[in-house]
């Protein structure tokens, strides 16, 4: 696809105009021109109708029925409130690129077992999971590895039971992995060993996620700043997310995640869905490798929904829990007794 941005020199309203072009194509692969319009020839020519004027394919999308061919005049827009901007829209822009549908077309993507079947990533108060989980997240998020067993008692020794057994119960839920001998292997959203998702944290540890997804929920959830740092699974090509003030700013800008799971697979998310859950340099070679691993579903999203889906998993598990419960557990436990 090709954009095309026709604006006259210093045209106030181009900078706003690109912006959008870009908001709009959110990750979608496209070629966008800025060319400067010099005089009405030069307008007619290229069929500049106001500055700036976005052509697609070379064609006017926002042309205005009865209006001038050519034009080296300021150009409003209106949108769909009444109101006028020196710029389409993101909604009009997505509408006549086609992208709108593509959202639509997106909506049951498999993310059930990266945020466990809707049922969330953070765990239930009772028993002392919640405690048990966000012990090990502070871990990871301050020194760059998960706590051992031993680093749990004091909080474990609240509710009455001993480190492995709340470990195992989280486990058995999906909160985290364990490996043969009851140590920690991962703790979603972060993993013990290095994996190609790196984020270093701003005044904290390097850390790894499980996968791209996992990444992009670790900057909310700890409310830091951080740089992610992956690579492209077909080309290697470097993928870079820089989160400042919770801002997200990706490299390159054509960049998109790739959601998925493995088909007719039933699983922890470590095994049915992190390797499928992975940064691209485009939509191109997400579709390339889509293509090169059948036995996945899912599709490429853009960064927005990526990083809005990032968030809603991740972004509360460290939130401190409404009601404090040990005491009701353990007394529930000695009633069993």
């Amino acid at each position: 696809m090709r954009i095309t941005l026709l604006a006259v020199p210093d045209c106030p309203n181009a900078p706003l105009a690109r912006e959008r072009i870009c908001q709009a194509l959110d990750g979608w692969a496209a070629v966008v021109d800025v060319v400067e319009v010099a005089d009405e020839a030069q307008a007619a020519r290229v069929g500049m109708a106001g500055s700036p004027t976005v052509l697609i394919e070379g064609a006017n999308p926002f042309a205005v029925p009865g209006a001038a061919a050519a034009s080296v005049s300021c150009r409003l827009y209106r949108t769909r409130d009444g109101r006028t901007e020196g710029a389409p829209s993101v909604a009009d822009l997505r509408r006549v690129l086609g992208l709108a549908q593509a959202d639509e077309d997106c909506d049951c993507l498999p993310q059930d077992a990266a945020g466990r079947s809707g049922r969330g990533r953070l765990a239930p108060v009772a028993g002392g999971l919640r405690a048990v989980q966000q012990a090990v997240l502070r871990s990871f998020a301050r020194t760059g590895r998960a706590p051992a067993a031993a680093d749990l008692e004091q909080v474990t020794c609240d509710y009455g039971q001993r480190p492995g057994e709340i470990l195992a119960e989280l486990a058995s839920e999906d909160f985290l992995t364990l490996d043969a001998q009851g140590g920690i292997q991962a703790a979603y959203p972060f993993s013990v060993t290095p994996t190609v998702h790196r984020l270093r944290l701003a005044d904290g540890p390097e850390v790894w996620a499980m996968c791209a997804i996992d990444a992009l929920g670790i900057p909310d959830m700890l409310g830091t700043d951080a740089v992610i740092t992956s690579a492209d699974p077909v080309t290697g090509e470097a993928v870079t997310v820089t989160s400042t003030g919770g801002h997200m700013t990706w490299q390159p800008a054509t960049a998109v995640v790739f959601v998925g799971q493995r088909s007719s697979c039933t699983g922890p998310a470590a095994e049915v869905a992190c390797g499928a859950l992975n940064f691209f340099t485009g939509r191109g070679t997400a579709g390339t490798w889509a293509e090169q691993h059948p036995n996945y579903t899912g599709a490429a999203i853009g960064q927005t929904r990526a990083e809005a889906l990032g968030r809603s998993i991740f972004g509360d598990l460290l939130e401190p829990a409404a009601v404090s419960e040990p005491q009701q557990t353990h007394e529930h436990d000695q009633g069993r007794e």
